[in-house]
């Protein structure tokens, strides 16, 4: 018996079924190992902020970071984090008659310059950094928590879109923003800025960025002294990784410890492979130890800080290979500002800095924050018992909002006002 011929229209259909169940099966997988990672890696403490939202939250964010990563892989994506940095980017919140909000380029690099209409002339200037490991974050990603300090504070406030790797590799985050806040410092009165009154600011990522070109501006005699810098649970240091909050929270989203330190890796665009070396503190030579052992020890750690202690690491081994070319990066000023000389933090100005409970850089902040008090430096220290890793930044938001996230921006504004 002869088989009737199958038509166009009849051999399409046929491909979007079959398309349609391998992508209810690859769908089926996926969820499959969304699940069994977040289980298999995830611990989210019954004290922490909403426990309950955090963990969709986050499974739905292993979810789209699992899927970023096939896409990338398979070539539909450019890189590895396309679709992650295009839905932090989405839901912009409807516009703030109470505020200017312009767009410029200084330097070359975009700038979101948000003025509340009630300013006059010799405001405070806050120079926001976003944060995001140097691979996320964005103008639009941070709106809503620029929006809330340039309004509830009063101030301007100039956030910098400095460039993300892969698209422009390390150090050029610090290069920019550094020209972007002399530039802002040098014309603050263009602003209707007291050049005297200029705040840094940076939250994670952006902490370090605030916290080291705050160590630069120091060292400058051609522009006005800041008047303070403000550190948002900052990222300080990739020296240890066995103080307390790095081994209490270490399965604690949003930052894990082994996430933290591939962000690293990859801002470095170095192997993800080493992971494991420098989380052993084989990256860092014994002569190095020795010098920053006084600076990094858990001793300088307050004791409540220490009740969910556990079990310490092993001795590390000795450097090898590819990791001997990282020691200058990670230990120097860029990426490890915390481990600076006395000399400078002495000449740094009033400092604030929010730690939250359930965050693996924890310690790292509170370890600068007794550097800087014992080199003479007023420190106003703000700490969240329920709160998480970037928490703060969520502020406003209606998807995903927290109220750890109200409390902490309520701090950062208050000590706005103070200053």
């Amino acid at each position: 018996m002869q088989r009737s011929p199958v038509n166009g229209m009849d051999f399409l259909w046929m491909l979007l079924v079959l398309a349609g169940e391998f992508g209810i099966l690859f769908e089926l997988l996926h969820l499959a190992w969304t699940t069994h990672y977040y289980l298999s890696n995830t611990n989210i403490p019954h004290a922490i902020c909403r426990p309950g939202k955090l963990k969709l939250s986050y499974f739905v964010l292993i979810w789209l970071f699992s899927l970023d990563y096939i896409l990338w892989k398979i070539g539909i994506c450019n890189n590895e984090y396309t679709i992650v940095k295009l839905l932090l980017d989405v839901f912009p919140p409807s516009k703030d008659p109470s505020l200017f909000i312009s767009h410029q380029d200084i330097e070359g690099i975009p700038v979101r310059i948000y003025q509340p209409k009630t300013s006059q002339t010799q405001q405070r200037g806050i120079v926001f950094m976003h944060g995001g490991a140097g691979t996320l974050g964005s103008l639009d990603s941070y709106e809503r928590l620029c929006r809330y300090i340039a309004k509830e504070s009063n101030s301007v406030v100039l956030s910098i879109g400095y460039s993300l790797v892969p698209d422009q590799p390390y150090p050029v985050q610090f290069e920019q923003c550094l020209d972007v806040t002399v530039y802002f410092m040098k014309h603050a009165e263009d602003y209707g800025v007291d050049p005297c009154r200029i705040i840094i600011c940076g939250d994670s990522f952006g902490g370090i960025l605030a916290a080291t070109i705050c160590q630069m501006m120091v060292q400058r005699k051609d522009i006005p002294r800041l008047r303070a810098q403000m550190l948002i649970y900052p990222f300080l240091q990739v020296v240890k990784h066995s103080l307390p909050s790095y081994m209490q929270n270490a399965r604690v989203p949003i930052l894990t410890k082994k996430q933290g330190l591939k962000f690293a890796l990859q801002y470095l665009q170095k192997n993800i492979s080493l992971q494991e070396v420098v989380l052993q503190g084989a990256h860092v030579p014994k002569e190095k130890r020795m010098k920053y052992k006084k600076w990094l020890s858990p001793d300088n750690i307050p004791d409540e800080f220490k009740f969910r202690e556990v079990k310490a690491l092993p001795d590390p081994k000795h450097p090898f290979g590819e990791i001997k070319d990282l020691i200058d990066q990670l230990c120097g000023p860029l990426l490890s500002p915390l481990l600076v000389e006395n000399s400078i933090l002495q000449q740094l100005p009033e400092t604030f800095i929010l730690t939250v409970q359930y965050d693996i850089l924890r310690d790292d902040a509170i370890l600068y924050k007794k550097r800087l008090e014992d080199n003479g430096v007023l420190v106003s220290w703000c700490h969240l018992e329920d709160g998480f890793h970037g928490s703060v930044a969520l502020i406003n938001n209606w998807v995903a909002k927290f109220p750890c996230a109200v409390k902490g921006a309520e701090h950062v504004v208050n000590y706005i006002r103070g200053l």
